[in-house]
């Protein structure tokens, strides 16, 4: 165990690309970002990183500034182990997940948060009007809890919006990262999501991943 408490911070979007989610930490403006990150209080690398198979399924809506007003990702709010989202985890301390999450919400000053509390209830909304302003508890591995976030709205009540090819093109890099997957298998699992089924095809997928 680490002298700071750590959990694991489970990803799903654009920080499946590690490159991209240590921006988070250190702070800077990622490559193609229209925003700066000012990064984490604490700087440290994570300590360890792994795939998840997270049991919610992953969809895409909003309309992101950032990423040329276009779907992004969330998860949706009840289990579903039948379409579960491909994701990476990252092990950093409480505190560097605590400020991660305040930068997903546009670097909004955090409330205190208990973690072992929500481990209990299994999800809390920190800021209900917020893209990202819902804490999941996944589960534990390694003697470390599993968190992520998405939106305290119910995906039924969201417009499914296709992403643009620069944010796929992050993903996709993120998943070669993590598994093991031809481009074609990585293709196929996307074109069951919903914002990006019927928006594109196996091929335009392909392509993005080796543009």
């Amino acid at each position: 165990m680490y002298a700071q408490p750590h959990v694991w911070y489970a990803s799903y979007g654009s920080n499946l690309s590690q490159d991209r989610f240590l921006f988070y930490i250190n702070g800077g403006k990622p490559e193609g970002a229209t925003r700066i990150n000012i990064g984490c209080r604490d700087k440290s690398l994570p300590k360890d990183n792994r795939p998840i198979n997270i049991p919610y399924l992953l969809y895409f809506t909003k309309q992101a500034y950032p990423w040329a007003y276009k779907g992004v990702a969330f998860i949706g709010l009840n289990k579903d182990h039948s379409n579960s989202t491909l994701g990476r985890m990252y092990l950093v301390s409480e505190q560097q997940f605590i400020d991660v999450v305040s930068q997903e919400n546009g670097d909004i000053e955090m409330p205190i948060i208990d973690l072992k509390a929500l481990q209990k209830v299994g999800s809390k909304v920190i800021f209900k009007d917020s893209w990202y302003g819902n804490i999941i508890y996944i589960g534990e591995l390694e003697g470390y809890p599993i968190f992520t976030f998405t939106s305290s709205a119910s995906m039924d009540a969201e417009s499914f919006v296709a992403p643009s090819y620069e944010y796929l093109k992050v993903i996709i890099t993120g998943l070669q990262e993590t598994y093991f997957y031809t481009n074609k298998e990585i293709a196929d699992y996307l074109l069951t999501k919903p914002g990006i089924m019927n928006n594109f095809t196996q091929e335009e997928l392909i392509k993005t991943a080796f543009s």
